[in-house]
């Protein structure tokens, strides 16, 4: 049915027929202000659209509509563009600030190509003429809905995504790990090699993916942990391999190269990876493709690389077990992730996080730990790192406390002030003091710092220490 200007025409029928009832579909929660100077038309399109969305109401001036839109929020205006008084495009032009946000679309009985242009420049999603068919106004709706939608929807998986992978696993606010998180963050969007390094348990593979997540590339993040391949078998692993290429192949399978395409593969502990297949992991990275075993053709592939190690490779070339043009080809960039004892301060705030993680994973309720024993942990070397925090948290979980035999360095516990714990004979007032001073030393003497750190106001820092001085 097309819709005519003259609002006697409007047949009710129609609308009723075309949009489902209610009852049968459920109203969207969306809400639309029509803003037409024909009774008729108002008339028409609020009752077609009322049946599919749960909010529609129509005004015929843009005075109306403004102290309208200034007491209620509407997802979508169908605004005609002449109207008595200020025009559409004039209204829209005025109150389409940054903060606008509802879409758009245009009505009008002239086809005045400057005038569709002048409305698309003011932002509108879409522009129709009068007279159309109702068919052709709830099309577009639903089509600026969708959109609207996706966009929502969109927006909700980005926030979901950064919170899951922009610097996942990379808790705290040391200087050292919001350095990595800054460099991580600058050169994730860029093609270049990564060289991750730190020792074992740091967390090298949580900033791989960091890096993968934030490049935004199309493909998987693809892992290969290269150390923990026989020598033999490495090069079928990561090419791939025709059918018949060696002994037991019985068919032709792909490699981790292809599976990574137009992602990021990471080459986990690439020291342990052979000489051999170091000169064709070379060849690859310098010219962008790949040859499986027994083939006589390259193929191409988009592969972001990222490796990690927990060796000096440095060291490596120089006793001759790395080769030094691929060491040369792979630092281009090289994120070291700090160990856990070079960050004790983080410290508190990871052992927090991974109780809460690991509560709700075990089904357990949370601990309470002691100041003594956070001090007992800032104290303890971390010979695993991450892997061995994590790992004792959950054995914590599991007994209901921190276990007596735990964090043992060696040696016996230190005497106060060594973050070991206090004597049981000291009282509150003793250890508070203590405390304090030792976080003021630690603080170089800045009392802003040390009270930032106690979590105290700075007032009160200085009234303890006027009154442990007098």
């Amino acid at each position: 049915m097309t819709l005519p200007r003259s609002s006697q025409a409007v047949g009710r029928a129609s609308a009723d027929a075309l949009v489902p009832d209610a009852t049968e579909q459920g109203r969207q929660a969306l809400s639309i202000l029509i803003v037409d100077d024909e009774q008729g038309i108002r008339e028409f399109l609020q009752k077609a659209l009322a049946k599919e969305y749960s909010l529609v109401e129509a005004v015929g001036s843009a005075e109306e509509a403004e102290a309208l839109r200034s007491r209620c929020h509407f997802d979508l205006l169908v605004v005609d563009i002449c109207l008595p008084g200020l025009s559409g495009v004039d209204w829209l032009s005025e109150v389409m600030t940054p903060a606008f946000q509802s879409d758009v679309i245009f009505m009008t009985a002239f086809a005045d190509i400057d005038k569709a242009i002048g409305a698309l420049r003011v932002g509108a999603s879409d522009f129709i003429l009068k007279p159309f068919r109702l068919e052709q106004m709830v099309s577009a709706v639903r089509h600026v809905m969708e959109r609207r939608q996706l966009k929502r929807e969109n927006f909700v998986l980005k926030r979901r995504v950064d919170a899951l992978y922009s610097m996942e696993g990379m808790v705290g606010n040391s200087p050292a790990i919001t350095e990595i998180c800054q460099l991580t963050k600058r050169v994730a969007p860029t093609p270049s090699v990564v060289l991750v390094e730190g020792e074992s348990g740091t967390g090298k593979e949580l900033v791989a993916n960091a890096v993968h997540q934030l490049s935004k590339r199309s493909g998987p993040f693809v892992p290969i942990n290269c150390g923990a391949i026989a020598p033999e078998l490495i090069e079928s692993e990561l090419f791939g391999h025709t059918k018949g290429a060696f002994t037991g192949a019985q068919q032709a399978r792909e490699g981790l190269f292809s599976y990574a395409d137009g992602g990021t593969l990471f080459l986990d502990e690439i020291g342990e990876m052979p000489l051999l297949m170091q000169s064709k992991l070379l060849r690859v990275l310098e010219e962008g493709r790949i040859r499986p075993v027994g083939s006589e053709r390259d193929i191409p592939v988009n592969v972001r690389l990222v490796a990690a190690t927990n060796r000096d490779l440095e060291q490596e070339v120089a006793d001759g077990n790395f080769r030094q043009d691929l060491f040369y080809r792979l630092n281009v960039l090289r994120l070291r992730v700090p160990a856990l004892r070079e960050r004790r301060e983080d410290i508190p705030l990871l052992v927090e996080h991974f109780s809460d993680q690991l509560a709700k994973k075990l089904g357990l309720p949370a601990i309470p730990f002691s100041h003594a024993d956070l001090q007992r942990m800032q104290s303890y070397e971390w010979p695993g790192n991450i892997r061995e925090l994590k790992n004792m948290i959950e054995r914590c979980l599991l007994l209901g406390r921190l276990p007596a035999e735990a964090l043992q360095n060696g040696d016996e516990m230190m005497e106060p002030g060594s973050g070991q714990g206090y004597p049981c004979e000291w009282d509150l007032d003793r250890v508070e003091k203590d405390h304090i001073l030792r976080v003021l030393d630690q603080a170089d003497g800045n009392k802003t710092q040390a009270a930032r750190q106690l979590g105290i106001a700075r007032k009160t820092l200085d009234r303890k220490l006027h009154a442990w001085s007098a």
